[in-house]
């Protein structure tokens, strides 16, 4: 069998034979317990080097999941001196001089943030646990005591303090939707963090991490030195596996999954990068990253499933999604952005093109240059198939379950030719679902709701498909047949059917050789539901 050695890239000091099981750090984000118990580790410490050589104040924001946690270990260790750590890494080559230097780590991922009582209370328990270190100066308010803590580090130790901030915006996305208390937390996190700038002289070098941008501007005005190396290009890869990675560190897993899977190792890279591959975090989108998370779950399963998903889509996103009318078909095409909106974008804002890009739904496909816009689309087919089936709820009116049974019998009956079974299903769905009081939006809410249950279920389906002397509502590509669906509201079945045959729009597809099947449709907006339907 074939072996690799993975000391210098995987920063393990042993040869691992092709076929045998590694350990993959799944879950795990203290770098230390990495290295200490031979996980498999890919390389971002050159990363590492160009921060702390290189500026102060710095803001990343990546998607959740994406390995923001474990960089923000790996600089704790580093700035904590921990050289034993670090052997055979890339910044072992260039380091010459390893201090301890005392560092803040603030982990906003974990605390009680449902109140504003609990929120400085979680917080408080942070700064004693270094006030137990470094002595505590008396002070009564948050920003006083993390100020104390700063100058106090600084004249205990003799250097300056390293303040890693993670997840800043946890406690913001926890309360979306109360805006007295996001208000509030703004407010609090603004004074807290404008202590970084008053203490800058004890401050050796600052990192705050979060999922989302949007709060930059008013959270950190007071740090306007703070430098967004969330689009830059030279830190593309700082979370997340790139190609090379992937191919280097990974062999063996490749192997195994391939043999699992009846791949060849061709195959399985391809499949790879179909499901979980496609991410860019500039304007320069060649280079490629993977979700971290998701690839190594897949590794540990050796099966091509959905994992990032499994872990929870927030609630505030779909339903932002929902209440804006957004076009779900444009997320199979090219969709245009500038670059002001998805850089300066505030949580108010009932645009969800920026929050679907930063949170991970979306990423950058090109960049005009020009016109100083961005091309968003989305990386993958777990990010594709795992979003419509977390939208599928909010309009079959039981939100936070899953959608897998619905869409597999709706694949059987429309494979099956079962058109009338496919629409009953569909109406008593509709029947319990949510009601808009508004005509128009009860439509769209139709059309979404049959546009995501085919795209669930693998078919090639448009909205708004422009045949004939119209745009027919929704045209359906299956194996054997083409579906022409046609709504009225407050009309007739029979009305919808005649339309497409009076506007002609079967016309592009009589050459097809597949069965085409008519479908009018009416709601009533009394009855709120389905009233009737008929085959063509």
């Amino acid at each position: 069998m074939a072996s690799f050695a993975l000391t210098a890239a995987g920063g393990l000091r042993y040869t691992v034979r092709m076929g045998e099981r590694r350990k993959l750090p799944i879950g795990i984000q203290t770098f230390e317990d990495i290295r200490r118990n031979n996980y498999v580790y890919v390389d971002k410490t050159e990363f590492v080097g160009k921060l702390a050589y290189n500026g102060k104040p710095y803001f990343l924001s990546r998607p959740r999941r994406f390995g923001k946690s474990l960089f923000l270990s790996t600089l704790r260790s580093y700035f904590e001196g921990r050289k034993d750590l670090f052997e055979g890494l890339d910044i072992s080559k260039t380091e010459t001089e390893w201090k301890q230097y005392p560092v803040f780590h603030l982990d906003f991922n974990v605390g009680d943030y449902t109140s504003e009582e609990r929120f400085r209370d979680s917080l408080g328990k942070k700064l004693e646990d270094y006030e137990n270190i470094y002595g505590s100066g008396g002070a009564r308010t948050l920003a006083d005591r993390f100020s104390d803590l700063l100058r106090q580090a600084h004249e205990k130790t003799g250097l300056q303090a390293v303040v890693l901030i993670d997840e800043y915006d946890k406690p913001l996305l926890n309360v979306i939707g109360d805006e007295q208390l996001l208000d509030t937390y703004r407010a609090i996190l603004k004074s807290f963090f404008g202590v970084l700038k008053g203490e800058d002289a004890h401050i050796k070098f600052i990192l705050i991490t979060g999922v989302t941008r949007f709060d930059k501007v008013s959270i950190f005005s007071d740090l306007n030195n703070l430098n967004d190396i969330s689009l830059n290009r030279e830190f593309t890869a700082i979370c997340g596996i790139t190609q090379e990675e992937l191919e280097t560190c990974f062999g063996p897993e490749i192997e195994r999954m391939g043999e699992d899977n009846n791949l060849s190792e061709e195959e399985c890279l391809a499949e790879l990068k179909k499901n979980y591959d496609g991410y860019h975090f500039s304007e320069n989108t060649a280079t490629d990253v993977y979700n971290p998370f998701s690839l190594l779950k897949a590794f540990s399963e050796t099966r091509f499933g959905s994992y990032w998903f499994a872990t929870g889509t927030p609630s505030f996103l779909t339903r932002m999604i929902r209440d804006s009318n957004f076009n779900y078909a444009s997320l199979e095409n090219d969709i245009d952005i500038g670059s002001r909106t998805l850089e300066n974008y505030r949580l108010s804002a009932t645009d969800p093109l920026p929050m679907l890009y930063q949170a991970g739904y979306l990423t950058i496909k090109a960049y005009d240059k020009t016109f100083r816009s961005f091309t968003l689309g989305l990386p993958n087919d777990e990010v594709r198939y795992g979003l419509y089936d977390s939208l599928v709820p909010l309009y079959a009116g039981y939100e936070g379950k899953t959608s897998n049974i619905e869409v597999l019998q709706f694949l059987k009956e429309i494979r099956d030719g079962k058109v009338d079974e496919f629409m009953e299903r569909i109406n008593n769905i509709f029947a319990s679902a949510p009601k808009p009081t508004n005509q128009k939006q009860y439509e769209l809410n139709c059309q979404a709701f049959i546009w995501l249950i085919f795209k669930l279920m693998g078919e090639f389906i448009l909205c708004e498909v422009q045949n004939g002397r119209g745009r027919s509502d929704a045209v359906v590509w299956q194996k054997d047949a083409i579906y022409i669906f046609e709504f009225k509201m407050d009309g007739s079945a029979k009305a919808a059917l005649e339309q497409i045959d009076g506007k002609d729009y079967p016309i592009a597809y009589r050459n097809d050789g597949r069965k085409i099947v008519k479908i009018g449709v009416n709601y009533s907006s009394a009855d709120r539901q389905l009233t009737e339907w008929c085959i063509g």
